[in-house]
């Protein structure tokens, strides 16, 4: 086992953390630029109805989650064999080219297929990611290891996302997409040079980890993550349309809500990876509910200004503080299959993302209201916490899985 001194080992994880960061980015920033992308791309709809041209710039956010829940499986299964460090690098370069054909393309069908592209390494990431810090933090730090990655993208929505935003209301938004292809290309360069080699897991091979589909506790899992999740994206899919029709605040308001969601997602990821690594199904069952409470407010309390922020500081908190359960809610279902499970997590994850901004824009483009989404929000949360409920009566407990080894 190859010795880590204490530099190259928090160089490691922050280079880890840096594509963490970047995939928060090229998801989230298009949540903030909707209505430029709308006018940018589908001009004659943007002249004839604005709410219903957003709602069709929704798909950017849709086909992009699409792309994770096609990718994530697929990619788990075929690099089963393949060295952690090696997978992850080949992953931050199939999102730095997505991203930066996505930002280049000049149609809005062809945007779609950069995001579905870039899309496709999404999942994997997270998943070989986490494994990979868990593996240099040691044994016991499973929660911890996906939180540490994922604070990468809490990073984002605090000061990224906002910046990037601006970025891309000021310079339009193939300028910030641009800016998001060179963060992959940088995390790309800092993960070659100070990622330690790990070993793919023993044994692993495309049938061992297809062989977690063959699990109904698996599947039930992923049907925790792929409905619960999606009342906070029916939510963050349209906050800034309803930042700016609802409240009534003006356009250059959205990345200061955009920040205040990343803060609330900070403190959720911190508590919730240790939640996670002390109680996984109290850390699930209790972020479901408190997920589904917040996205409540956020319904109640958007109207006014101050509600508007503090309801989306709770929804962002809310929203991250379940990730590291879930993720290991489908890894203890899975066991044997670390990457499959991460990769089934990220896939039903980012199922959720499309529900959770299919529904929402459907709602809208009925003229339902932008705030529609959140009581379908609620719904949807509800729904989460009774499959929560079901499938932890029937799931194996908890069982700390063999990490591999750095090489």
């Amino acid at each position: 086992m190859e010795t880590l001194t204490a530099g190259r080992r928090w160089a490691a994880l922050l280079a880890l953390a840096l594509g963490g960061f970047g995939l928060g980015l090229t998801e989230f920033v298009a949540m903030g630029l909707l209505p430029e992308i709308a006018r940018d791309l589908l001009p004659g709809r943007y002249a004839a109805s604005a709410p219903d041209a957003v709602a069709q710039a929704g798909w950017m956010i849709t086909i992009y989650a699409l792309g994770v829940v096609a990718g994530a499986p697929t990619i788990a299964a075929l690099t089963a064999r393949v060295p952690r460090r090696r997978l992850v690098l080949g992953l931050l370069a199939l999102m730095a080219g997505g991203t930066a054909l996505s930002a280049l393309a000049p149609t809005f069908e062809l945007v779609l297929a950069g995001r579905f592209l870039g899309a496709l390494a999404h999942g994997a990431y997270f998943g070989a990611a986490g494994i990979l810090a868990a593996t240099i933090l040691g044994p016991g730090n499973q929660g911890k290891g996906v939180a540490l990655v994922i604070g990468g993208l809490t990073a984002a929505n605090i000061v990224g996302v906002p910046l990037i935003t601006g970025l891309g209301q000021a310079h339009g938004w193939r300028v910030a997409y641009l800016a998001v292809a060179a963060v992959f290309a940088l995390t790309l360069l800092a993960a070659a040079l100070v990622v330690p080699p790990v070993a793919a897991a023993p044994g692993g091979s495309p049938r061992a980890e297809l062989s977690a589909f063959r699990s109904p506790t698996v599947w039930l899992a992923a049907a925790v993550v792929a409905v619960g999740p999606a009342g906070f994206f029916a939510v963050n899919s349209y906050v800034a349309p309803v930042t700016t029709h609802v409240t009534g605040l003006p356009a250059d308001r959205v990345p200061w809500i955009l920040a205040v969601m990343g803060l609330g997602m900070t403190a959720g990821i911190a508590a919730g990876g240790i939640a996670a690594d002390r109680d996984l199904r109290r850390a699930v069952l209790g972020g479901l509910a408190g997920l589904l409470a917040s996205v409540a407010l956020f319904g109640l309390l958007a109207n006014h200004p101050v509600g508007l922020f503090a309801s989306a500081f709770l929804v962002g908190a809310a929203s991250l503080f379940i990730v590291p359960a879930l993720q290991g809610q489908l890894m203890v279902a899975a066991p044997g299959t670390q990457l499959m499970g991460a990769a089934i997590n990220q896939s039903a994850i980012n199922l959720s993302n499309s529900l959770g901004a299919a529904i929402g824009g459907a709602a809208i483009a009925a003229g339902w209201g932008y705030l529609s989404s959140a009581w379908l929000g609620v719904a949807l949360a509800a729904g989460g916490l009774l499959l929560a409920v079901a499938h932890f009566r029937h799931a194996p407990a908890p069982a700390r899985e063999q990490q591999p080894a750095l090489v």
